[in-house]
């Protein structure tokens, strides 16, 4: 752990995140904001928000958005 991350106020927590879609998807990546760790558990299909509004390159601008700061197991 860095020295950034240590100072941040949820820095030590660890979350599991199990949440599909946006509401919970983005609560989990507010709280990685704020420092947790955490680990959003998937179905074996991926979160739906994956598939939705596919661009071009048949990727989701709605599921890089909601996913970050995020350790991600199925």
């Amino acid at each position: 752990m860095n020295k950034a991350s240590q100072d941040k106020p949820l820095s030590g927590m660890r979350v599991i995140e199990m949440g599909q879609l946006i509401a919970g998807p983005f609560t989990g990546s507010v709280l990685g904001y704020f420092g947790a760790e955490v680990i959003k558990i998937e179905p074996i299909t991926g979160d739906p928000v994956r598939y939705w509004r596919l661009t071009e390159n048949n990727t989701s601008y709605w599921w890089h958005s909601v996913s970050r700061n995020k350790k991600s197991i199925t």
